[in-house]
């Protein structure tokens, strides 16, 4: 693992990543909750982003001219590869695909790099049934792009979503830098590691013996009551 690669695990464990109860955008329940915005929208979380797609990218050999997704989850992603990449002097342009046209203006879907013929990648945060990344793969061809990969920094590994990204993907690979088991693994190694730290919090969860609110899920959801 490279040095980038290991740091932007390293904070989205730490900055990204909640245990407890959610309900997710896909309309079902989780233990866990990732927000990789946190980490992406942070000022070195943002490097580590740009540096750690910029060096998949080189080792899949893709050679994209632009790089883009569905906003807003792809938005710091897009934006920070193509820092990087002038920084390093590997010029990567980026886009943007909205979710419906503008109403008004030109009316396009795609912001940003606009030229064609272009290769380009896809890229979105999280993967969990795929469905934004679908959207940024469907306008991005209707559009005219040659895409060439798709990636994403966390694959939940649930509700089918690698089988929807590569039947959308149809010839161009789909990549997953970190799995979710990945994010939650290094989380409770930091956590357990932490000196005097206190036991894995279960955010938003409830105590498994009453209504309480948990301080504790290890080794369930336990309020102060009950967690002795």
């Amino acid at each position: 693992m490279s040095h980038a690669r290991e740091q932007l695990l390293a904070m989205l464990a730490e900055k990204s990543f909640r245990l407890g109860q959610f309900k997710l955008s896909s309309g079902g329940t989780s233990d866990y909750y990732i927000d990789c915005r946190l980490t992406t929208l942070d000022g070195r979380g943002a490097l580590l982003t740009g540096q750690t797609v910029l060096q998949e990218i080189e080792k899949r050999g893709w050679k994209p001219d632009a790089i883009g997704g569905l906003t807003m989850g792809a938005d710091p992603i897009v934006v920070a590869a193509a820092i990087v990449g002038t920084q390093q002097r590997r010029p990567l342009h980026g886009f943007l695909v909205r979710k419906a046209e503008k109403a008004h203006g030109m009316g396009q879907r795609i912001e940003g790099f606009r030229e064609k013929p272009a290769r380009v990648v896809i890229v979105d945060d999280v993967c969990t049934t795929g469905a934004s990344t679908v959207q940024a793969i469907e306008a991005a061809r209707e559009y005219g792009f040659d895409i060439v990969g798709v990636l994403c920094l966390v694959e939940r590994q649930e509700a089918g979503g690698r089988v929807n990204v590569e039947q959308a993907a149809a010839l161009a690979p789909f990549v997953a830098i970190f799995t979710a088991e990945d994010i939650r693994a290094e989380h409770i190694k930091r956590n357990e590691e932490a000196p005097g730290a206190p036991p894995l919090f279960a955010v938003s969860a409830t105590c498994d013996f009453c209504d309480r609110p948990a301080v504790t899920n290890v080794p369930g959801n336990r309020c102060q009551l009950h967690r002795l």
